[in-house]
């Protein structure tokens, strides 16, 4: 007998608008994911506008699920979030031991 199997669920892609202007509904949208899944894939590809609020958030989710046993991965950086990082200081040495994992395909953390 085979035993059931999870269906994996398709990422959450973060909007376009990842400022402090459309934090809260950022921050709604990554709530209610968490809330119905296990473990959460979050695509940042679409993301055009990111600043520290972003950064937080991001942060915040990924402690949130180290604490609660649970698996967040962030994948496809835009290169707004990139840019945003960089400039936030998150370079490879600053994010020795970060609460993100990595994208199974390649994706480094922090993103170049």
């Amino acid at each position: 007998m085979a035993e059931p199997t999870e269906s994996r669920r398709p990422p959450l892609r973060l909007p376009q608008d990842c400022s402090i202007a459309a934090i809260r509904g950022v921050y709604d949208l990554i709530r209610d994911a968490f809330s119905r899944q296990d473990s959460l894939e979050i695509d940042c590809s679409s993301v055009a506008k990111a600043d520290v609020t972003s950064i937080q958030l991001l942060l915040s989710t990924a402690k949130t699920g180290q604490a609660r046993g649970r698996q967040v991965v962030l994948t496809a950086f835009s290169q707004s979030l990139r840019n945003t990082l960089r400039r936030a200081g998150f370079t490879s040495e600053a994010m020795a031991g970060h609460p993100f994992n990595e994208k199974k395909d390649g994706e480094q953390w922090p993103p170049s």
